[in-house]
């Protein structure tokens, strides 16, 4: 199973900040079981975030998103990935969202989404590198299964 991860943030697609939450989602997904086929920035808005999804979903199976999920003008990864997927997921989000709000107040601030593209699987986490290392381990136990279901036809769980 392949996975790709996105870091979304106009500072570190120009140069200025380092990327760190990308490579620990990277790293906190082979350690699951995934093949890391691409590790991607891209600035933030709509329009560059849907772009870059389209181009990724050939090529994964599960993407993470990092950043973009607060309540900034700039923060616009729900609203691009929205534009991009099929089918919602919102437990996913529900249960990041459940996880950091029991840590922090201010996880209620959290807008990411989740949700399907044919056999993708697509996820947002808020941008720190705690951030994400706190979500994936929220969401781990689920994320093969879930994307096991999304790519397998012969599933159990797809016969009628």
């Amino acid at each position: 199973m392949k996975a790709a991860v996105l870091t979304v943030s106009d500072r570190v697609s120009r140069g200025e900040a380092e990327d760190k939450s990308g490579p620990a989602a990277a790293e906190l997904l082979a350690e699951i079981g995934f093949e890391v086929a691409e590790v991607r920035v891209c600035a933030d808005g709509v329009d560059p975030v849907s772009e870059a999804l389209k181009e990724m979903i050939p090529g994964a199976n599960l993407i993470i998103t990092s950043g973009g999920t607060g309540f900034s003008q700039r923060d616009l990864t729900p609203e691009a990935t929205v534009r991009v997927i099929e089918r919602p997921a919102p437990g996913i989000a529900e249960a990041i969202r459940a996880d950091a709000i029991a840590r922090f107040p201010h996880g209620m601030l959290s807008r990411g989404v989740a949700g399907i593209c044919g056999t993708t699987l697509i996820v947002n986490l808020p941008g720190s590198e705690k951030a994400v290392r706190e979500s994936i381990a929220v969401i781990a136990p689920a994320m093969r299964h879930a994307v096991e279901l999304l790519v397998a036809p012969d599933s159990d769980h797809n016969v009628t």
